[in-house]
């Protein structure tokens, strides 16, 4: 069992309130819509996070979004974020060129915890856009391959076109220390792989119960689904770990737009221990 109290929460490194100028590296674009923008770390002093946690970036003249952590912890020359091109401030990320300057304030909130899937085995499940705050998971995985027993990816897009980090998963897929499960909701005649939602290629898995912890992000229609297929192979909550989302602002509780029941994502997540949690994913528009 896997005791409460797990997650750390922290705000280290850049102040709290205002934003440091990041210069940019390098913007790469993985799908039609999502783009990983490469941030140096010269100018941002002591700067270090843990896997699961979040900046604000801001787009001057435009505003601040929130944005996980998309780069190995452990490589301090630059930061990445993978960001889905949505609304007014991503779309301002967007067109920015390499040179060119963002605000970023953070690190923010509560990574994924390790210590509790040491010596067990981990399945982590992702959804779409969701693979990106788990990267940073799995390279300390990796990095620490013997403390852990199997490490299992699912992973579920909209289309072929749709998965992140092609060329990684072919990588992790091609280790013998790692699985890799991919599955797309429709394919296209160059699609080879399995076809459906995420929560299908459980189907291809077996999980020990005794032994194994979960790491989850996605839609929380996904991440819902994917709460009952574990459970129904006898995995409780005490041993599953879901990263939320909402609509961050401030980052720090001030202004209670990502207030989620008693929660608030940006201080008391984005990373849940799944028991404080369970009884809102059925909560509608919550």
């Amino acid at each position: 069992m896997i005791e409460q109290g797990v997650l750390e929460r922290s705000v280290t490194g850049i102040h709290a309130m205002v934003p440091a100028a990041a210069k940019i590296r390098q913007i790469v674009w993985e799908t039609d819509d999502t783009f990983t923008l490469s941030l140096e770390t010269s100018a941002l002093g002591e700067y270090s996070f843990s896997p699961g946690q979040f900046n604000m970036l801001y787009a001057f003249g435009a505003g601040e979004a929130a944005i996980s952590i998309s780069s190995h912890p452990r490589k301090a020359k630059e930061i990445l974020h993978t960001i889905h091109r949505v609304g007014t401030v991503t779309t301002a990320l967007s067109q920015l060129k390499k040179g060119g300057t963002v605000g970023i304030r953070g690190p923010f909130g509560s990574p994924w915890p390790l210590e509790p899937a040491k010596g067990q085995d981990v399945c982590i499940v992702a959804g779409g856009i969701g693979l990106a705050p788990l990267r940073p998971l799995i390279y300390s995985l990796l990095d620490q391959r013997e403390m852990f027993g199997r490490v299992i990816l699912l992973y579920g897009a909209r289309s072929p076109r749709d998965l992140l980090y092609t060329v990684e998963l072919e990588k992790w897929q091609g280790r013998q220390t790692m699985e890799v499960l991919n599955i797309v909701d429709r394919g296209d005649p160059a699609w080879k792989g399995h076809i459906g939602v995420v929560t299908n290629l459980f189907s291809y898995i077996r999980l020990d119960e005794r032994r194994t912890v979960a790491y989850v992000c996605g839609p929380e229609t996904m991440m819902k689904y994917t709460v009952m297929e574990l459970e129904k192979r006898g995995i409780g909550a005490s041993q599953v770990f879901l990263s939320m989302e909402r609509n961050m602002k401030c980052a720090v509780g001030f202004c209670g737009h990502c207030q989620y029941g008693p929660f608030f994502i940006c201080k008391d997540g984005p990373v849940f221990h799944l028991p404080s949690i369970k009884h809102l994913l059925d909560r509608k528009e919550l």
